[in-house]
């Protein structure tokens, strides 16, 4: 009870300052506009929001700081553990069977009565002989499978001489690939590679070493053909990607 009127009293003057800051602000905004709307609008906002950090920053700590301290005032005290001693006994004793009285002598044991003797069980008649299994024909061997001939792959023309590559004279039936899709060339290369006899894609992609090397001579920019790799851009765009 004490911290919870003390927290009210807390925002009761935190209310208390914002609304004379309020209206302090309130005709400082009444000289600088005209008018009285206005000025009031300020007033109430200034108001509004320096009571609610006022009771933010103050009155929040200051409950926390009361809560803290009434909240470790009393130890609880360990409940005793003979109770549970006592328990623990008593369930021990009732669980011990009472001894039996002894009277002197022992009693004497009781003669379990005599069961009848099981009849004899008949004796089983003898299996019959199962029949003698027929022999199952022999399966005829499988034919051989055929050796599938094996297809021999083309093999890759060496490179020539002078590290030419094959060119062409003209552009195959349906016209020549778009080599500016190529990175980095341009419409002027483009015109270099068809004068060479390069107009597909597919014949840029089975460049050798020695075959960039004589491609890359003549052209202007050296070293565009494996700084921006044609050969496996072109390799991507011959098959349709």
């Amino acid at each position: 009870m004490a911290s919870t009127s003390t927290n009210n009293s807390c925002k009761t003057w935190c209310w208390v300052i914002g609304a004379i800051l309020g209206l302090v602000a309130f005709f400082w905004a009444r000289s600088a506009m005209h008018g009285f709307f206005w000025p009031l609008v300020v007033g109430i906002i200034v108001a509004g929001v320096l009571a609610w950090l006022l009771v933010r920053f103050f009155c929040t700590a200051e409950a926390a700081s009361t809560v803290g301290g009434s909240g470790s005032g009393g130890a609880v005290k360990p409940a005793s553990a003979s109770g549970a001693t006592s328990t623990s006994t008593t369930k021990a004793a009732a669980a011990t069977p009472a001894p039996i009285a002894s009277s002197g002598a022992a009693a004497p044991a009781p003669i379990a009565p005599e069961t009848p003797a099981a009849p004899a069980a008949k004796p089983k008649a003898a299996a019959k002989p199962k029949a003698a299994a027929k022999p199952k024909a022999a399966a005829k061997p499988k034919a051989a499978a055929k050796p599938a001939a094996a297809k021999s792959a083309p093999a890759a023309k060496a490179v020539a001489a002078d590290g030419k590559p094959e060119t062409l004279t003209k552009a195959r039936a349906g016209g020549a690939d778009d080599l500016k899709m190529l990175k980095g060339v341009g419409p002027g290369i483009e015109k270099t590679l068809n004068e060479l006899g390069f107009y597909h894609f597919d014949q840029v992609a089975g460049w050798r070493k020695q075959e960039i090397e004589w491609v890359d001579s003549r052209l202007k920019f050296k070293g565009r053909i494996v700084r921006d790799d044609w050969v496996k851009q072109a390799k991507t765009l011959a098959k349709g990607g």
